[in-house]
């Protein structure tokens, strides 16, 4: 297990007190804290993909003939 050692700015001391309040350790938090911005930096590059792809013509004409070839399966 790696050891990390951070300067925390006045905002970041802020927030973890604010995320240590309720008795959480300062580990935990920080643990908890990076598996959220992990998940929140895969959605951000998630969105951007989707953003680059619905700008895509190729793209955009293979979804729409999809949808145009499976329109038949729709439940109502």
């Amino acid at each position: 297990m790696a050891m990390l050692t951070v300067d925390l700015d006045a905002r970041a001391e802020k927030a973890l007190h604010e995320l240590t309040a309720d008795g959480r350790s300062v580990t935990e938090a920080v643990r908890e804290a990076l598996v959220v911005a992990q998940r929140l930096h895969r959605m951000e590059e998630a969105r951007i993909a989707a953003e680059r792809l619905a700008k895509d013509p190729a793209d955009r004409a293979e979804a729409e003939a999809i949808m145009k070839d499976t329109e038949h399966l729709r439940a109502w």
